[in-house]
Parts: C-alpha cells; sequence; structure tokens
C-alpha cells in the first residue's frame, strides 16, 4: 500500500505546509501519526469524519507538550520512529524540549523534519510571516500578475504547498534513502522562501538570458496572446497555450483568424493588437462552442474548469484524479506507481482520536496510559 509502507512518521500538528507535506507521505503508504494539543481534543468525540481533508490518511493523538511527562511521551515515540515534522518558528522545539538534539538523542536514525517560512537562520528567521510574504521575499510573487497591476498572489500554492510542504516530503523521501545507506539521520532545514525560489528556476533563466521582462509583458505571464485565460460568449474562460509555430497555426485555423491580417505571432511590439482580436473571437462563442471545436486538436487547450466541474470532467473521471471518501470529493493521490500504488488510508481524525490505539500499538502499557492520564499528559 504504497512506496513508503512501513516508514513511521510523527507529525507535530500545524497548518498548511507541515500537513501538506505529512498527507503527502501517508498517501504514499507511510504510517503517519499526528500529534495534536491535547487541549484541542473534544471532550466528546463526534461520530462522524473530520472534514479536514489535508489532516487525511493518519491517526491523531493529543499530547499535552507542556508537561514534562507529555513530552517524554514525544521523546519515547521518536526512539521508533523513522521521521519526525515540526512547522513552529526556529527555537520553539528547542525550548517544548523536542528539538532535534533531544529527539535525535534518543534515536541518532531519526530524520527530523522542520518547515518553516523563512527558515532555521537569517534576518528574518524569527519573524511572523504567511505565504504571500515568503513568496514576496523569494522574488516569486513580483512576477505573477498582469501588465500595469499589482502582483497577484496564486493562492497559496507556490509557498506553502510547492515551495513548503512538497519539497520537505521530496527531503524527506530523499533522506530515508541516505540513511538507509549511513545509518544516521539528519535534520532537514526546509523553508518556503528557499523553496519558491527553487521553483522560479526556469525564470532566473529567462532572466540571466535577458528574455524576461516587467510582469505581465512575457510569454509566459499573460503577456503572450497566445498563452492566457481568456472569456467566452457565457462568462466562462478557456485556456490557451499555443506557444510552438504548429500549435499556433492551429490555434489561427479553428478560430479562423488565418486569413486575417495580423501580427507575427513573436513580433511582441504588436502583442497587444493581437492579443485584443483573439481576445474578441473568443468571446464571440460559448465554453462550450469552443470545447466541442478544440478538444482533441494540437491548440494546447482546455477549459477553464471549477472544482465542482473538474470533479465531473471525463479526463479526471477515467484517471480518477478525484476520488470520494466519506461523501467527500478530494484529489488521489499522486504521482502514480505500477507495483507500489499509493492510497488514501482513511478520512481525517479529530484532534486525540486515536490516542489510546496508537500509544498502546507502540509500546505504551495500560498503567502507563493511566499514569499519562492522570498528569494531563494526553487526551
Amino acid at each position: 500500500m504504497g512506496p513508503l509502507q512501513g516508514i513511521k512518521v510523527i507529525e507535530i500538528a500545524g497548518i498548511g505546509p507541515g500537513p501538506f507535506a505529512a498527507m503527502a507521505l501517508a498517501d504514499l503508504g507511510a504510517e503517519v501519526i499526528r500529534v495534536d494539543r491535547a487541549g484541542s481534543v473534544p471532550a466528546e468525540m463526534p461520530t462522524s469524519a473530520s472534514r479536514d481533508i489535508l489532516n487525511r490518511g493518519r491517526k491523531s493523538i493529543g499530547v499535552n507538550l507542556k508537561a514534562p511527562e507529555g513530552v517524554e511521551t514525544i521523546l519515547r515515540l521518536c526512539e521508533s520512529a523513522d521521521v519526525l515534522i515540526e512547522g513552529f518558528r526556529p527555537g520553539v522545539a528547542e525550548r517544548l524540549g523536542i528539538g532535534p538534539e533531544d529527539c535525535m538523542g534518543r534515536n541518532p536514525k531519526l530524520i527530523y523534519g522542520r518547515m518553516t517560512g523563512w527558515g532555521q537562520t537569517g534576518s528574518y528567521a524569527s519573524m511572523a510571516g504567511h505565504d504571500i510574504n515568503y513568496i514576496a521575499l523569494s522574488g516569486v510573487l513580483s512576477t505573477l500578475g498582469r501588465e500595469g497591476q499589482a502582483p497577484t498572489p496564486p493562492i497559496n500554492l507556490v509557498g506553502d504547498f510547492g515551495g513548503g510542504g512538497m519539497l520537505l516530503a521530496l527531503g524527506v523521501c530523499a533522506a530515508l534513502v541516505e540513511t538507509a545507506r549511513s545509518g544516521e539521520g539528519q535534520v532537514i532545514d526546509a523553508a518556503m522562501t528557499d523553496g519558491s525560489a527553487l521553483l522560479a528556476t526556469m525564470i532566473h533563466s529567462f532572466i540571466a538570458g535577458g528574455i524576461w521582462g516587467e510582469r505581465g509583458t512575457n510569454m509566459l505571464d499573460t503577456g503572450a496572446p497566445f498563452y492566457d485565460a481568456y472569456e467566452c460568449a457565457d462568462g466562462e474562460y478557456v485556456s490557451l497555450g499555443s506557444i510552438e509555430p504548429q500549435f499556433y497555426s492551429e490555434l489561427m485555423r479553428i478560430t479562423g483568424m488565418g486569413e486575417e491580417d495580423l501580427p507575427a505571432q513573436h513580433d511582441r511590439a504588436q502583442w497587444g493588437v493581437l492579443k485584443a482580436r483573439v481576445a474578441e473571437v473568443i468571446k464571440s462563442k460559448t465554453r462550450d462552442e469552443w470545447v466541442e471545436l478544440m478538444e482533441g486538436t494540437d491548440v494546447c487547450f482546455a477549459p477553464v474548469l471549477s472544482p465542482q466541474e473538474a470533479y465531473v470532467h471525463p479526463h479526471n473521471v477515467e484517471r480518477e484524479t478525484f476520488v470520494e471518501v466519506d461523501g467527500i470529493m478530494q484529489p488521489a493521490p499522486a504521482p502514480r506507481f505500477s507495483r507500489t500504488p499509493g492510497k488514501i488510508q482513511s478520512p481525517p481524525p479529530h484532534a486525540g482520536q486515536h490516542t489510546t490505539e496508537v500509544l498502546t500499538a507502540w509500546g505504551f502499557t495500560e498503567d502507563e496510559l493511566a499514569a499519562l492520564t492522570e498528569a494531563n499528559a494526553i487526551a
């Protein structure tokens, strides 16, 4: 059940990129135990699953990290874990007593993954921040948006999930390979500033080559008439990505613009004129009409779908890109493996839903659980 089957991960509960990394690891077969705050555990456990699907695929224990016995519980879990993930500001885990030295002192083979915005070092390291701030500092935000307008944050996909959680998951997988060879653990410093900068590597090559201009004037950032989203007659949108000449020729043929006296595709000085004409033509038909004309061709086309529409699009249905778990539609695990496919192991848990079950499975006795409960170290 996934290429990471047998790998044991402790996730200290956080928000955004940390949970995403833990979800990705769980989807690929790892056993992930989410450590939620004891204070967030409901007095009476709901009968239905949580709807926070970012937490899917793992079990939750409630632990009081302000109690010495709670800290000891985490350190004991580390003794038989392969990975720990935390997303505190630098220094917080150390003050709690679950920093790298504390945890790796119990298990030298432990991989300790740290997820932050600014990183563990640097002049911004201790500051608060969110995705928009991290991608601003990395230079990525300045490239996003249309000409003459303020930068447009790409929700929190580039910092939190792409440059943060996804790269942390990659780092964990790489470290697991290295630890299998060396027998030693290590600390991963995953920062969203670093990760988002890395995602923009190709843009830096364009800058170095002198072919990247102001925001919204370039081929890939809505500057080009053949690479943009256009409004249709019904208010819906279609996406065009007709970069290569053969694909652009198809666009011209299907839209009828090939018969017109229009500027050349790569005449940047005339892109404004050409873009206005493309917009005019696309708005002459509905999205469904363009789907009928362009689907199955080499225009490099797709309708711009809402998430709800994406659930039922034939291509996504055929590939099972989205699956339903406990009545909630959600993205399926990715990427796909031929022998060891990933799987959503379970619906998202409520905080502390599996405290007794997990700690028992990880070697705690009934008497120890009773003592931890009495000390308000677990919930």
